[in-house]
């Protein structure tokens, strides 16, 4: 089983997950780890570590990637050579760094490649599975440049609008 994106339907009425579009990965034990990739926050890196000069330079706005562990910050990072630490492959050429003192190194050095998330979204085992059974989600195949696409705004009409084009189609 492998990283997938999952596109929430229209009847998904959850204030976190409507319309929401997030990427997902089994961790084992049945358990997926994921992330929220269309919710950017008002707030930016310069914002939560001021003192951090690399920090201010990124001008794009830390996103909100799920309840869990929402002071932490994550970075999914484009490129096919791990940043290091923990790192965990996400796709051939996605990366997410979990570590701080990885995920500062990806500010100052590869922030151009990299989007940075506050928080995660974790599934208990079975949970993901059981969501999918209940049709909550459409499936898409990842690729990083749609996880790191600029704007993020109208991602979520677009992909549910191909879903059920498709879905129709059959």
């Amino acid at each position: 089983s492998e990283s997938i994106i999952l596109v929430a339907k229209r009847g998904l009425r959850d204030k976190l997950y409507g319309s929401t579009i997030l990427i997902a990965r089994p961790i084992g034990a049945d358990r997926h780890v994921g992330f929220i990739i269309n919710k950017p926050t008002q707030i930016t890196l310069g914002k939560l570590f001021p003192s951090h000069e690399p920090s201010r330079k990124v001008t794009e706005p830390v996103f909100l990637g799920g309840p869990v562990s929402p002071e932490v910050i994550f970075a999914l990072v484009q490129g096919r050579e791990s940043p290091g630490g923990r790192s965990i492959k996400i796709l051939d050429d996605l990366y997410l760094a979990i570590d701080g003192e990885v995920v500062d190194r990806v500010i100052e050095k590869q922030s151009a490649q990299a989007r940075f998330f506050a928080g995660m979204v974790l599934w208990r085992p079975g949970e993901l599975d059981e969501e999918i059974r209940r049709g909550l989600w459409y499936l898409h195949d990842p690729k990083a440049d749609l996880v790191l696409r600029k704007p993020t705004e109208s991602m979520w009409e677009e992909l549910v609008g191909r879903s059920e084009r498709k879905a129709n189609a059959i």
